[in-house]
């Protein structure tokens, strides 16, 4: 875990790939900082990246406020299988089955099912394209689920049909950006499999 920034009201750090975002991360941070800690959006375990928690109930209700407003921008880069179109914007419904932790894209809304929004930008092409997308939801596996329905599995995405020999997911949270004390703060970070000579236009 590195930490970001820190005050007496939020800390921002970097989840590390393989330790869950909802408990062992807030009480690693509550550990190396005093205090508590309490999560107002999540990561997938296997997803790591830039994450922001409270420290108090009050900048926990604060940015669960700038959550339902939209004003927590979160953005993301992906490595995937094929080559997705320049930019885009898909719009999907989504179901999860909890039984099996996975989402299935439907045609139809019922009970369950969850509107879910990105626009993306592929920054290079190949076997493998490097995506930058911004979420507009925050549905389980969302980024995930919506590229690999279209054919564009993410690479290290086993539960969603990819077939390469990557042992997580490429996917990373590389910028959260959000309003906090009258300001507005941003947070960047890249993954070791980024190049930043790639992204550079995007971030």
């Amino acid at each position: 875990m590195e930490l970001l920034y820190s005050d007496t009201e939020i800390a921002v750090c970097i989840k590390p790939v393989g330790m869950d975002s909802e408990q062992a991360l807030p009480a690693a941070l509550a550990q190396a900082l005093g205090g508590e800690c309490f999560p107002v959006h999540r990561l997938d375990r296997n997803v790591g990246g830039v994450m922001v928690f409270a420290r108090t109930h009050a900048a926990a209700a604060a940015l669960s406020e700038a959550i339902r407003q939209g004003a927590m921008v979160k953005e993301y880069l992906a490595m995937v299988h094929g080559a997705p179109p320049e930019q885009g914007q898909w719009e999907d419904l989504l179901w999860k089955d909890s039984g099996k932790n996975k989402v299935f894209v439907v045609r139809r809304e019922r009970k369950g099912v969850k509107k879910a929004s990105l626009e993306f930008t592929r920054l290079d092409c190949g076997e493998t394209s490097l995506v930058h997308i911004c979420l507009h939801t925050g549905r389980s596996h969302q980024i995930r689920v919506q590229f690999a329905s279209r054919g564009y599995p993410l690479v290290g995405d086993h539960k969603y049909g990819a077939k390469d020999s990557a042992s997580a997911p490429m996917l990373y949270s590389c910028r959260l950006t959000f309003p906090h004390r009258g300001n507005t703060l941003r947070f960047t970070s890249l993954p070791d499999w980024a190049e930043a000579e790639k992204t550079g236009g995007a971030l």
